[in-house]
């Protein structure tokens, strides 16, 4: 493991007159750069633009259409309760959902929290914080001190989110792990539909086993 100390980055952000005068998050187009920014479409940038503050709440709503695990990532995402249960826990399709983002004032980012419906059970609430920090800019923290480095690229329909390697962080300190002790790749692809509606993909891949989960779902702006 390697072992680095880090520093948080301050908000990105400034008073846009596209925006109706209103202060707009820069973050997001500043790790993806300006040209490949000007390329989204206007309702992507939208979302990743906008200024998310203490009291504020961004909310999409929509449902999960369909949720795949091979046996190994079924077992992986039951161990990763372990870790705020991060992994959707049951395959199958057709459940509600909610997502959420505001302020995670503790780092200046953002906490998403994602609910899904299950039947006959309680409704699965997903929690992680984006942090823009680390070597790769942003970092997602998903808890117990667990989290990755994220690398995030955009074209013509929208963002596209890979795990660059995962960590562990002690206090201040940050522990990055070997990736041949990792759970595998992880992408997550925001894909605009249209009509104020979005696709959200999520795969997880391991080099050897394949791919251990996939899911897709489908949400709409507020």
């Amino acid at each position: 493991m390697s072992v680095a100390v880090e520093r948080n980055s301050a908000p990105l952000q400034r008073v846009d007159p596209g925006h109706g005068g209103k202060a707009v998050d820069l973050r997001f187009r500043r790790l993806v750069g300006e040209a490949a920014w000007r390329r989204l479409p206007a309702a992507v940038q939208a979302r990743f633009a906008k200024r998310i503050g203490p009291s504020d709440i961004a909310v999409y709503r929509g449902e999960v259409l369909s949720t795949k695990h091979s046996r190994l990532g079924w077992m992986l995402a039951q161990a990763a309760r372990l870790f705020g249960s991060p992994l959707p826990l049951e395959s199958g399709g057709k459940q509600v959902a909610v997502v959420s983002v505001s302020e995670h004032a503790q780092s200046g980012g953002q906490c998403w929290t994602r609910v899904y419906s299950r039947a006959g059970s309680f409704p699965q609430a997903i929690n992680s914080a984006k942090q823009f920090r680390g070597p790769t800019g942003l970092e997602e923290y998903l808890g117990r001190g667990f989290g990755m480095a994220l690398k995030v690229e955009a074209d013509q329909s929208g963002l596209v989110f890979r795990s660059d390697h995962y960590f562990l962080r002690l206090g201040r300190l940050r522990l990055r792990i070997p990736h041949w002790m990792g759970p595998g790749r992880t992408t997550v692809v925001h894909r605009d539909l249209g009509k104020g509606r979005f696709a959200f993909d999520l795969r997880l891949d391991h080099p050897l086993f394949g791919a251990l989960v996939v899911q897709h779902a489908e949400f709409r702006d507020e």
